[in-house]
């Protein structure tokens, strides 16, 4: 336990040694020695205390300002600050402005570039709050809007898909707090585990289970998912076609979308290829794209296909001709079978030949990893605006106008368009477990506001808060992490000064 970052209100509601916490709207009595439900907050001798230290992510640059390594040997280095790096204080282990009417819990200042830097920093309490999941995927996870559950309550349900990856859409205030008290504490657990990069499993009615993890590849009905295709049918015989010319009469790239076939299609016309009259079943959109060719499933792209000569309805008799060579192959090459068209027409297995096997391997290795991507989506509203000015939309319209930049834990986030301040987050660019919760439940997130410093008097910043930042760092218990340098730092660029980004 450390007496670091002390709230202002630990001095009233004392019972027999109780402290009132009021960091959120559940005001536990925390009896010395012990914390309180979100175990963020403990009773220290009578005092209301952080029990997590500051996090403070830190560079190192060399006199030319480029980035080098942060420590040599980061494997047994303790979490102490390094000396002459820029230091960015995050809002992990900053502690809260509920209930809304005092200011951030930091308010830090410094000087970049000959430029008066500040930065307000706090750790919002959010229930409007839920995560994005993308999954790299052809299986089939549900159909769109089926129902996603996890200990056998719902925490979101299936949304539309995107270009090899399926969508989850999980949490929100209407699992949080619409719900039973279980759905509640459900989907509050579920999406604190999946933003601080824990496994998590779910289930979809009508559809698969599913394991996931940020950062990790999804493990879809037991199994490992290896890649997320290389594009759809069409986009495959595109990429592909003249490198199957010569060595095959017909190509079908079968895939749940759009399945396309290499005679037909744009690609084969441009390469003179006659028609092969290999006509497969489903809605033809234009020539050699179908759709519908098959049901949803985990067979051959995405399809319930397990047989790929299935989804052929027909052979032309007066097209196709004796010794007709037909590859037929997933968007993945996970899946591929070639066969010869006998006297009678009738496609039999035969040996796929070596350049056409090249192909199909080098479809697989244009596949990128599968892997879940955990996006965590918010709105920051009172609590956190106030805690910046006494003016809170001033903020909204320093933010929009890209005056203030917005970081989570130092993270660069994406800010929706209109009303309010939305934004979403890649959970796997922010430091390990920058999340918390509380049981109203709601989820806590590090928020950080960085503009220039007569920006933040402008607006109507609370300027007598205003604290050096090596004034925090010498009077807090922090813990110092290495920065990433994919990341952009915070006060750095033309749009923290106030042009465009």
């Amino acid at each position: 336990m450390t007496d670091a970052n002390l709230t202002d209100s630990g001095s009233a509601g004392r019972d027999e040694g109780l402290v009132r916490c009021d960091a959120c709207p559940v005001l536990c009595r925390i009896r010395p020695g012990r914390a309180g439900a979100c175990d963020r907050y403990a009773n220290d001798n009578g005092r209301l205390v952080r029990v997590d230290p500051l996090v403070v992510a830190q560079r190192v640059r060399d006199q030319d300002g480029r980035m080098v390594p942060f420590l040599e040997n980061a494997e047994n280095w303790d979490g102490a600050l390094v000396a002459g790096a820029d230091s960015f204080v995050t809002g992990i282990g900053a502690t809260t402005t509920y209930p809304d009417y005092k200011p951030a819990p930091f308010i830090v200042s410094s000087e970049v570039d000959g430029i008066d830097m500040v930065t307000v920093v706090s750790e919002g309490i959010f229930s409007y709050c839920g995560v994005k999941v993308k999954i790299d995927t052809d299986r089939f996870l549900g159909e769109e809007q089926q129902a996603v559950r996890c200990q056998g309550e719902q925490v979101g349900h299936v949304t539309t898909a995107e270009y090899g990856s399926q969508m989850l859409a999980l949490g929100g205030v209407r699992h949080l707090t619409g719900g039973s008290k279980k759905e509640g504490t459900v989907t509050c657990d579920m999406m604190l585990a999946l933003c601080n990069g824990e496994a998590v499993d779910l289930a979809v009615d009508d559809g698969a289970t599913i394991t996931v993890r940020a950062g990790a590849a999804p493990i879809v009905d037991g199994e490992f998912e290896e890649r997320m295709r290389v594009g759809c049918g069409s986009a495959t015989i595109g990429m592909f076609a003249r490198q199957w010319f010569g060595h095959a009469d017909e190509v079908v790239v079968v895939d749940d979308h759009i399945t396309g076939v290499l005679t037909e299609h744009q690609a084969g016309r441009f390469l003179d290829m006659p028609p092969a009259g290999v006509r497969v079943r489903g809605r033809r959109s234009t020539p050699g794209r179908y759709f519908q060719v098959a049901g949803h499933g985990n067979g051959w792209g995405g399809t319930d296909v397990t047989e790929p000569l299935d989804i052929i309805s027909r052979i032309d008799t007066k097209t196709a001709w004796p010794g007709l060579r037909l590859l037929m192959v997933s968007t993945t090459g996970e899946d591929s079978a070639y066969f010869v068209l006998d006297d009678e027409l009738k496609p039999q297995p035969a040996d796929m030949p070596a350049p056409l096997g090249i192909v199909t391997d080098r479809i697989a290795e244009n596949c990128e990893p599968a892997l879940c991507t955990v996006l965590f989506m918010a709105g920051a509203g009172g609590s956190l605006r106030a805690g910046v000015t006494e003016n809170p939309v001033r903020l909204t319209r320093s933010v929009r106008d890209t005056v203030a930049r917005v970081t989570s834990g130092g993270a660069p986030v994406f800010v929706w368009p209109g009303g309010g301040i939305t934004f979403m987050v890649d959970v796997t660019r922010m430091p390990r477990a920058s999340f918390g919760a509380v049981p109203t439940p709601a989820l806590v997130a590090p928020i950080e506001f960085t503009m220039p410093l007569a920006q933040y008097e402008a607006l109507g910043g609370y300027m007598d808060a205003v604290r050096p930042v090596a004034e925090v760092l010498a009077e807090q218990a922090v813990e110092s992490r290495p920065w990433r340098p994919d990341n952009p730092w915070p006060m750095a660029g033309p749009d923290v000064a106030g042009g465009a980004p």
